[in-house]
């Protein structure tokens, strides 16, 4: 799964195929600053990477809504590599509801976003397998991205790492941050949208290029939204991440994803 597993990455299960977004870039090499050639080479380097093999992970995403009310939904997160790209599809499924967002990356293009949901038409008795479900999604784009997925505090953007992809990327500095040797790199959204992210301001792990800390800032430039990854296990010889954490600061709201780290 892109989202969980880059994180934390150094050998380790999930990543996105390069993409294009540095043509600008070698087309003005001498309109960049030094921070700025630094920070799309490790963008790229970052989203260059690519599993190894399909797998699947198995989690429970607890969300904690403004008003504090909590909720728990099962979630299914699957990788599948082919010889063109690799896909990564994510499965919610409540009480007579479904969401699936299904994220498909190729080298050298922009990453495509699927979604498919019942809502607001019941499902009765279990929600079926995963193939079965993904019959009529909507291509989306833009603005549609910036969207949750099932309730909770993850966006799709967040899901398919959207910042790396914008054309914008500078590192600012390196330090020590939750004990880890990081680099700090700023991505800036040069359409940010209403109800998007302006930029994204990470804490990158110089040895495994996982992120250790992000912080997202909504449209007029506050901040918005904290993630962190927590609670690390190896499975296989990778590192993988159990549980993930966004915290919306504005509204109090907070999402956890836990996983199982099940393994085809």
């Amino acid at each position: 799964m892109r989202f969980w597993t880059v994180i934390f990455r150094a050998a380790a299960a999930v990543a996105v195929a390069a993409p294009l977004f540095f043509t600008a870039a070698k087309a003005q090499p001498n309109a960049l600053t030094d921070g700025e050639i630094q920070g799309r080479a490790l963008a790229q380097k970052i989203l260059a990477q690519q599993p190894a093999a399909d797998f699947t992970n198995i989690g429970v995403l607890n969300i904690k809504d403004a008003k504090s009310v909590r909720s728990e939904i099962p979630v299914e997160c699957k990788t599948i590599v082919t010889p063109t790209n690799w896909q990564t599809i994510y499965k919610a499924s409540w009480t007579n509801h479904y969401e699936i967002l299904r994220v498909i990356h190729a080298a050298g293009q922009s990453d495509s976003y699927f979604h498919d949901t019942n809502d607001p038409v019941p499902i009765l008795g279990d929600v079926p397998v995963l193939g079965h479900l993904f019959k009529s999604p909507q291509k989306l784009s833009g603005s549609e991205i910036m969207s949750s997925f099932a309730n909770s505090d993850f966006w799709l953007a967040d899901l398919g790492l959207e910042f790396f992809h914008w054309p914008a990327q500078k590192v600012l500095k390196k330090e020590v941050h939750r004990s880890r040797g990081c680099t700090v790199l700023e991505s800036t959204n040069p359409n940010p949208g209403t109800n998007g992210y302006s930029r994204v301001v990470s804490w990158i792990d110089s040895e495994t290029l996982g992120i250790v800390e992000a912080y997202a800032y909504d449209a007029q430039g506050n901040l918005l939204k904290d993630f962190y990854p927590k609670d690390f296990k190896k499975v296989d010889g990778q590192w993988q991440v159990q549980t993930l954490v966004m915290e919306n600061v504005q509204t109090g709201s907070r999402s956890r994803l836990e996983f199982g780290l099940k393994k085809d």
